[in-house]
């Protein structure tokens, strides 16, 4: 700017002093239409000069206004963009937090306006209303994200995969199956999808196409075994109700038999087959399946987890069990197994005393289903403190 000043006190100088230094200043004349612009030479060049300035100086000042007005026109046109994704990360925050309501709120705000995280706020602020069993909530946000993805070709697949879980949640089952069922190609290569599936499968009651994409589950490897062997258990147990119930006893035991090997030696497999041949009194085939297990003594877990099948003949059984007894007094397996089909046998003397044996074993070995079991036997007995003593041994 100061040079600027410099420049135009020196023209003005100039001007002031060119007629006295040039004595033929000159003369030009310049004209165009009907126009003529008659001057001489020295102040045409200074009426250039000063035309030049003056354009430099207009559009200085022009180009600074015009960095003005972007640099507002930008804060004002994204103000509200800015506001959204404070919201947005607000509502994260508040959803991370376990504050449903208020992150609901947020980003129910943040996703009305278009910006590139609308998505995943809807979803968000779905499964936060879904957190607070507000169930018109938890539909409108869909809805919202059905509109939101509608016009994309690919909407990602985990923005898929939160919707199958909410509509799951919801209770959506038509319409959870109706998405999962677009993206159906997936399943075989991506385990969520996969999950999901077989999750649903089992709601549907489809046990016999759960047990099939088991073998496709054991290959994922972010799929735990735990996982698996819960699918397992509810499939088989699914598959052996549904055909006692649709046909009879003799289709149970065919569709057992006919399973491959491997899958009739898993324990999980067994013990479903045994909890419904339990429930329905089918007593001579339960005890022809048990008693060798119990004889070999091997299958640990499977020999705890009898303990809560509802048998009500345990005669043979508990005389399997008393052999091992007989050759280890001490043991808390057999034990424990003893006194539980005693108490079946209703034999309360019997039970009571394995139990006794049981819980003042030096090491610590039975847990709360032998306490609960070994209750109800002094309760039988007319022991009721003991029995409220036994049970406050649980709650410990």
């Amino acid at each position: 700017m100061i040079k600027i000043i410099i420049l135009i006190v020196f023209i003005i100088a100039l001007v002031a002093v060119a007629p006295t230094l040039i004595s033929d200043p000159g003369y030009m004349q310049i004209s165009f239409g009907g126009t003529v612009i008659e001057s001489t030479v020295v102040a045409g060049v200074i009426m250039l000069t000063l035309i030049f300035i003056s354009l430099m100086l207009s559009l200085k000042f022009f180009r600074g206004g015009l960095n003005f007005s972007f640099a507002a026109w930008n804060k004002i046109a994204f103000a509200s963009r800015r506001r959204a994704l404070k919201d947005f990360n607000k509502g994260i925050a508040a959803y991370v937090l376990g504050d449903y309501k208020q992150a609901e709120h947020l980003l129910a705000k943040s996703s009305a306006k278009p910006s590139s995280f609308e998505q995943i706020a809807y979803l968000v602020a779905a499964d936060a209303a879904q957190k607070q069993a507000l169930k018109s909530n938890t539909d409108h946000y869909l809805s919202l994200l059905e509109q939101a993805t509608s016009s994309l070709k690919d909407p990602g697949l985990e923005t898929v995969l939160i919707k199958i879980k909410l509509l799951i949640g919801q209770h959506n089952y038509p319409q959870a199956r109706t998405v999962l069922d677009q993206y159906h190609k997936h399943i075989g290569h991506d385990a969520r999808l996969l999950s999901l599936e077989i999750e649903l499968s089992l709601i549907e009651q489809r046990f016999d196409y759960v047990i099939k994409q088991l073998n496709t589950a054991e290959k994922q490897k972010s799929i735990s075994a735990k996982t698996i062997t819960q699918w397992q258990q509810q499939a088989f147990y699914g598959a052996f109700n549904s055909q006692i119930k649709q046909h009879d006893n003799n289709a149970l035991m065919d569709y057992y038999q006919q399973l491959p090997k491997k899958v009739k030696q898993a324990e999980t497999v067994v013990l479903a087959y045994c909890q419904v041949l339990a429930e329905n009194q089918i007593n001579a085939p339960l005890a022809k399946l048990l008693l060798p297990i119990i004889k070999k003594g091997a299958a640990i877990n499977l020999l705890k987890a009898v303990r809560t099948l509802p048998i009500t003949q345990a005669d043979e059984l508990m005389a399997a069990a008393q052999k091992h007894l007989h050759s280890a007094p001490q043991n808390a397996l057999w034990l424990s197994l003893v006194a539980h089909f005693a108490k079946v046998s209703q034999q309360w003397l019997l039970a009571e005393k394995a139990f006794n044996s049981l819980v003042n074993l030096e090491e610590k070995h039975y847990d709360k289903v032998d306490l609960l079991a070994f209750s109800q036997v002094l309760e039988q007995q007319g022991q009721l403190e003991k029995a409220n003593k036994v049970l406050r041994k649980i709650q410990a």
